[in-house]
């Protein structure tokens, strides 16, 4: 056995190779290993610890916030329940009793309101806990418009993967030029929206096919997708009035489907361009063999497509999932009592004479990041790489 081979053995590796060199193939050296163990450790100090701090903070009285800091409990202060007790008492029919009743009526409401008009719905107003009311606004708007979002998204980033689209860019200007008419007519005119938008679909179709050959210049799928993650970059408060004079021109002002339906558009740019990456990279001999054995495009999507890109299609829920839930502008404009969401109650429930109680606004971030908290730990296992390895064998 050679001198090269031979260094490498256990028992014959002097300090500084057991302490640099990795003992084999896939291992670390010990100095790499404390040395990634160490960052690890620093970055999550930095990660974890506001979220200790609001969870601490929630068990301090007004004391022990103003004469901080103080970070461990029963060392540095004597924690308390105050705190949580305000939140469930200032309001009425906050107790557990209460709560439980308005769950049972928000379940009986969700199969009336399939079952109407058969069945009646029940009022819940105004003997409900606000708190309550902002936390299922919350959970309601934020599953829907995320599903909404993501299932939308996904089949037009798939669309956008798959399929070459050659608009005519004449057809787009007369779109936009019939969206303007309507807008006129429904605002300055008094038209049904519903009725000029219909009207204005027809001419559309008409014009586009009269037209047809006169129009050369054409776009591709880059140009698509680069107007799709544009209206992402545009500012929420620049189109967050015009929105509001759109909905309360239709009558959906404060009720949760224009809220499901703003948050899934204005997250819709996202879940396509993520999306688009996944649906980019997968093997297309997956999908030319399915369509030799009859399979459809639809069949394709859903039994090959999504299970493959299932770790993109998680993270990608995930985010949109927390950027609904934490959205705050298009909340405070759209939603004046009835569908108040958890951001708009922490901003606006713990606002005093002389400033933030901050041990209260504390008490509802622990609430409003748990069911967040949960969703990432759902969805962890799903957010793992190499599931596509060995999928293709040459």
């Amino acid at each position: 056995m050679s001198e090269t081979t031979y260094r490498f053995q256990k028992t014959n590796r002097t300090l500084m190779q057991r302490l640099f060199e990795a003992p084999a193939i896939g291992k670390m050296s010990p100095v790499a290993k404390v040395v990634a163990y160490f960052l690890l450790a620093v970055w999550s100090f930095f990660v974890l610890f506001p979220i200790y701090w609001v969870i601490i903070t929630s068990f301090k009285d007004a004391a022990a916030v103003n004469q901080g800091p103080f970070f461990i409990p029963f060392v540095d202060f004597q924690p308390t329940l105050d705190a949580w007790r305000v939140q469930f008492t200032e309001d009425p029919f906050c107790d557990f009793a209460a709560i439980g009743r308005q769950m049972g009526l928000l379940v009986y409401n969700s199969f009336a309101f399939i079952l109407s008009p058969i069945v009646s719905l029940q009022p819940m107003e105004p003997r409900i806990c606000k708190i309550y009311l902002a936390f299922t606004n919350s959970v309601v708007i934020s599953i829907f418009s995320t599903a909404l979002c993501v299932f939308v998204g996904s089949l037009a980033a798939y669309a956008l993967a798959r399929i070459h689209y050659r608009p005519r860019f004449g057809n787009i200007m007369i779109f936009v030029l019939l969206i303007v008419a309507v807008i006129y007519a429904t605002t300055y005119a008094g038209v049904p929206w519903w009725a000029s938008a219909a009207v204005a679909l027809a001419f559309f179709f008409f014009l586009a096919r009269a037209l047809r050959g006169r129009f050369k210049m054409s776009l591709s799928n880059g140009d698509i997708l680069f107007w799709i993650i544009s209206q992402r970059i545009l500012a929420p408060i620049v189109v967050v009035i015009p929105l509001y004079v759109m909905f309360q021109a239709v009558g959906m002002l404060d009720t949760h489907m224009a809220l499901i339906l703003l948050y899934a558009v204005a997250n819709m740019p996202i879940v396509v361009w993520l999306m688009f990456d996944f649906f980019r990279h997968l093997p297309i001999e997956l999908e030319e063999s399915a369509q030799l054995d009859g399979a459809t495009r639809p069949r394709i999507f859903w039994e090959i497509v999504l299970p493959l890109t299932r770790p993109g299609l998680a993270a990608t829920t995930l985010l949109i999932l927390v950027l609904s839930w934490n959205e705050y502008l298009f909340a405070v404009f759209l939603a004046t009592v009835k569908v108040q969401t958890m951001p708009i109650m922490v901003a606006a429930k713990n606002t005093g004479e002389k400033g933030i109680f901050w041990w209260e606004m504390s008490a509802l971030i622990v609430v409003m990041i748990i069911p967040v908290i949960l969703m990432a730990v759902l969805l962890t296992r799903f957010i793992s790489k190499g599931v596509l390895m060995g999928a293709v064998k040459g």
